[in-house]
């Protein structure tokens, strides 16, 4: 499956990946030192193909490469994190 690109919103502080027209995102709010993802959101259409996991990769990565920590306030990062352990050195 090709990889979408997932961007950074700031204006509305979440995620975003454009799939068929439609927005998956995942809100998140800023500290000094991490990103805590609060909540993320796939439209209905789109749900059961791994775009949210799409999704939170794109935005793990740019958290990343910003060098931050991820604090997981959401049930689906936590899932994610516990089955990606290549994130582990982000959890804050």
């Amino acid at each position: 499956m090709a990889t979408a690109s997932v961007r950074d919103n700031k204006a509305r502080s979440r995620f975003e990946l454009d799939v068929g027209g439609a927005v998956a995102f995942a809100i998140y709010r800023l500290t000094p030192s991490a990103v805590i993802i609060t909540h993320t959101e796939t439209p209905p259409a789109l749900r059961g193909r791994g775009i949210a996991s799409q999704l939170v990769e794109g935005a793990l990565r740019m958290i990343r490469a910003d060098g931050l920590k991820v604090i997981a306030g959401c049930g689906f990062v936590v899932d994610y994190l516990q089955k990606h352990p290549e994130f582990a050195d982000l959890v804050g």
